[in-house]
């Protein structure tokens, strides 16, 4: 038997709450938040006639329901086996990519370019994964004088290396973890560099991601041997067995900040989504606000994001994770150069479509919004899909989905005083 544990989202806004599941994060019926459904559009003139949106399933429904609300043409990609999918029905136009291989559809650079040169498509968006954070396919885009919805090539490639990004963001003012800023290749300097330090330590691999090639030490005997599994598991997952030390924070709080950048001098922080529940150094469950926070910390670290976006130049929506320690001292983690999954909650608690924004920066507009107009409001949830054994450990337990009902995107619950 297995378990399947849908996505939840629960929002409230003053004394109610809505709730909505679907497939693949926190989604309500219709693919765009309730606060972003009802909103008339920034401009009257359209950005682009028509845009690809260079991924599959939830986020292709998501970009999708934005861009008709602003009166777009949309292009769905897909691989053979997708031809039937929800987000090809609903777009415009569509194109098939390749075969049921992601290296051969989705991750197909020549046949998504391609497909933007078979239907015009003059932006693209690259959703979440894939080749979201890709440099090489955001400067061809440019080469192309196609928009890419996201930031730049340099952008992506300095944030996307943990020892550059860590670099830029303590250049920047930024708060780092106390630790060496470069990589370690010699067991000598490792421990080195631990004994600097102090223990516990985390080893993690430079260009690291999911959770991947990350080992915590308490001694030199489990700082040689996680030193050697993280390098091969890195080199194996990302061919880049680069590896950094910093201090590891016990009883750590993961924090993120969501920033929205027009590269023409408007940089926006949005409230916080805490992901401190995690398993296997996987999300499971994301909230906004976050319980941690005072309003003063909240402050300081969405300012220190928004500096550090600045500091490369940044454009588009992106997000700076940071660790927190019980008495919300605040270190800079990483920057994900692309939208997440977890993006809705925010737009809940804010009422902003980032999408929307998304849009409008790619075809070069400013920003129509200042700092003071980001007021949260109310509180979001948002739970991750699981299928698994409960009596094998909670393994993963694949099968059949034979039935699946998600509430309407009208229900709501009241919320006792």
């Amino acid at each position: 038997p297995s378990i399947v544990c849908l996505s939840v989202c629960i929002v409230s806004h003053s004394q109610s709450v809505s709730q909505s599941g679907s497939q693949g994060g926190c989604r309500q019926s219709s693919p765009a938040s309730s606060a972003s459904a009802a909103q008339k559009p920034f401009f009257d003139e359209r950005a682009f006639d028509t845009i690809l949106i260079a991924n599959r399933g939830e986020i292709a429904c998501r970009v999708i329901h934005t861009a008709r609300r602003l009166g777009i043409r949309t292009v769905a990609v897909f691989s053979e086996p997708d031809r039937h999918s929800k987000h090809v029905h609903l777009a415009d136009e569509a194109v098939c990519v390749g075969p049921a291989a992601s290296t051969l559809s989705y991750l197909n650079q020549d046949a998504i370019m391609d497909a933007i040169a078979k239907t015009g498509a003059q932006a693209v968006h690259p959703g979440y994964g894939f080749l979201s954070e890709n440099a090489d396919f955001s400067a061809r885009l440019a080469a192309a004088n196609v928009a890419f919805m996201g930031p730049g090539a340099d952008a992506i490639r300095a944030m996307g290396d943990k020892i550059e990004s860590k670099r830029l963001a303590k250049e920047a003012g930024v708060h780092v973890i106390p630790g060496f800023i470069g990589e370690v290749e010699r067991d000598e300097d490792v421990l080195r560099v631990a004994h600097e330090i102090g223990y516990p330590v985390m080893v993690k691999a430079s260009a690291g991601g999911g959770g991947k090639g990350i080992r915590v030490a308490y001694n030199d005997d489990e700082l040689l041997e996680g030193f050697r599994l993280s390098k091969h598991e890195a080199a194996s997952a990302f061919g880049d067995d680069r590896m950094l030390i910093e201090k590891f924070i016990e009883q750590p709080r993961h924090i993120e900040i969501q920033v929205l950048c027009d590269g023409q001098g408007t940089s926006l922080y949005f409230p916080e989504r805490e992901c401190s529940i995690q398993r296997r150094n996987q999300k499971v469950l994301e909230e906004s606000p976050s319980p941690l926070l005072t309003p003063d910390t909240r402050r300081a670290m969405g300012e220190q994001a928004v500096a550090l976006a600045d500091a490369v130049g940044y454009r588009s929506a992106g997000t700076v994770e940071f660790v927190a320690d019980q008495q919300q001292n605040f270190y800079f983690l990483e920057m994900n150069t692309r939208l997440q999954v977890e993006h809705p909650i925010t737009e809940e608690v804010s009422g902003v479509d980032l999408v929307e924004h998304m849009i409008n920066v790619a075809a070069g507009r400013r920003l129509p919004l200042g700092q003071s107009d980001i007021r949260p409001r109310g509180w979001a949830l948002e739970t991750r899909v699981y299928a698994e054994d409960p009596l094998r450990g909670f393994l993963p337990s694949i099968g059949r989905l034979t039935a699946y009902r998600e509430p309407p995107a009208d229900a709501v619950a009241a919320v006792p005083p």
